[in-house]
């Protein structure tokens, strides 16, 4: 199902799935992370839902301000395959994380505008939001030495707007660009 027009970056919240037939193979992006043939296949066949929580609130450490910031914390779920867990707050602040499938990250999330945004395929089909802004994504896999850099926002699918994630994943001279699209489940 499309987005509601009241679903915005400011306001995520709710259950959205993703949408394997309008998105593209993450194949190749798990493939350069090191993800094993039967993880990655399994991937392929799940369904992949996220269920969001948006709030604002003061920064979790190690940013130490009192200022408020926008947090998005994410349960994700796949059939068949462990859950895992996203919490971003959006402060620009590197922050580490370990799961079962990417192992020890560090990342860092904030708001951008497009003219902030360098790469071409991450760059490629934002809806303008009201006030101009995307939600930009930086990962560092502390084990094995990829990178993952994700936008998110609202495009437009088939004529029917739609959240995604523009993603690239690179290590050393390998790259993969790949869009996820969501449908809106509630």
């Amino acid at each position: 199902m499309a987005a509601p027009e009241d679903k915005t970056l400011r306001n995520l919240n709710g259950q959205w799935t993703v949408n394997k037939q309008l998105s593209e193979s993450t194949d190749p992006a798990l493939t350069i992370q090191g993800i094993g043939y039967f993880i990655r296949t399994g991937v392929a066949y799940a369904t992949i839902s996220i269920n969001v929580n948006q709030y604002e609130a003061p920064p979790k450490p190690p940013n130490e301000s009192t200022d408020t910031f926008v947090h998005i914390d994410i349960d994700q779920s796949a059939s068949g395959l462990t859950n895992t867990q996203e919490n971003r707050c959006l402060d620009d602040t590197y922050r580490e994380h370990t799961d079962w499938l990417f192992g020890h990250v560090k990342g860092r999330s904030t708001w951008v505008s497009l003219d902030e945004i360098e790469d071409a395929y991450l760059k490629n089909g934002w809806e303008a939001e009201a006030d101009g802004k995307l939600i930009f994504s930086h990962v560092e896999s502390l084990d094995a030495g990829w990178t993952a850099t994700q936008v998110w926002g609202f495009q437009l699918v088939n004529d029917e707007r739609r959240y995604c994630r523009n993603i690239v994943v690179a290590k050393d001279s390998e790259r993969a660009g790949f869009r996820l699209v969501y449908d809106y489940n509630a």
